[in-house]
């Protein structure tokens, strides 16, 4: 159904999004995110789905954006090309489902601003991380100078956009920018092995809990306090804590919607 990714629904509300341009290091161009923009909108609209995984086919993740394609390209569609790439991680990042990037390689550029965009980062031991658009004379043009500093602190953030330089697994996860790292043959294995856990849990606390981080980081102190209380009541109000206090309660484990 479509050429340069693969979408496919595993069991307990397991999707997977692979990106499969393998030849060009899963680099995105323009028939990449028209068909990245259509999967998510069905992601959108199936509440079946529980957990998203993004992974990439043979040795990246995603090397970032088709340079082969920027020749020839105008202003106005480099702006269009831009902003529409934002807009769908935008939609990424506010999915109420969590989300893994199971980075097996190379995770550059606009790659690095997918996975980003994601709730946990989940890397192989050569798996190579960047914002290498300065070396081109260009800026990340998906979120990277945005997501970037907000994730890992402006020092360093700096450090790599300016910079231009990549960093390996380690070093990413030194700084904060992956959750772990894992030996390549053990990467699908631990993703899997997450996204599980995840689509085990209460999706509802889930989903407030992930809106509490996302939105209060971007409000005042106090209006973020006063947000997460109302989230909490609306748990507490909830199926879903009902449940987890009789399961607790009963010794067994709950039996989440």
């Amino acid at each position: 159904m479509y050429k340069n990714l693969n979408f496919e629904i595993k069991d307990e509300g397991i999707a997977i999004i692979t990106f499969t341009r393998v030849k060009a290091l899963n680099a995105i161009n323009n028939e990449t995110v028209k068909e990245l923009d259509q999967i998510i909108g069905i992601i959108e609209n199936d509440s079946s789905i529980r957990v998203l995984v993004f992974q990439g086919s043979g040795k990246a993740f995603i090397a970032g954006a088709d340079i082969t394609e920027f020749k020839g390209r105008t202003v106005v569609e480099t702006k269009t090309f831009s902003e529409f790439l934002q807009n769908i991680y935008n939609r990424i990042e506010k999915l109420p489902l969590p989300m893994i990037a199971a980075i097996n390689g190379y995770c550059l550029g606009g790659g690095l601003e997918l996975a980003m965009a994601c709730d946990f980062r989940i890397a192989s031991t050569k798996a190579i991380f960047g914002q290498p658009e300065i070396k081109l004379g260009l800026i990340p043009g998906a979120g990277g100078t945005q997501r970037l500093p907000r994730l890992i602190g402006k020092t360093m953030a700096k450090e790599l956009i300016l910079l231009g330089e990549s960093i390996n697994a380690e070093k990413a996860l030194s700084i904060g920018l992956v959750n772990t790292v894992v030996d390549p043959e053990k990467l699908v294995i631990t993703a899997m092995e997450y996204a599980q856990k995840l689509a085990k849990g209460s999706r509802f606390a889930i989903t407030q809990a992930k809106e509490a981080i996302n939105r209060g980081i971007e409000m005042a102190w106090l209006d973020a306090l006063q947000m997460e209380s109302n989230l909490f009541v609306r748990c507490y109000s909830h199926e879903d804590f009902i449940e987890g206090v009789s399961a607790f309660l009963e010794k067994r484990t709950p039996n989440f919607k």
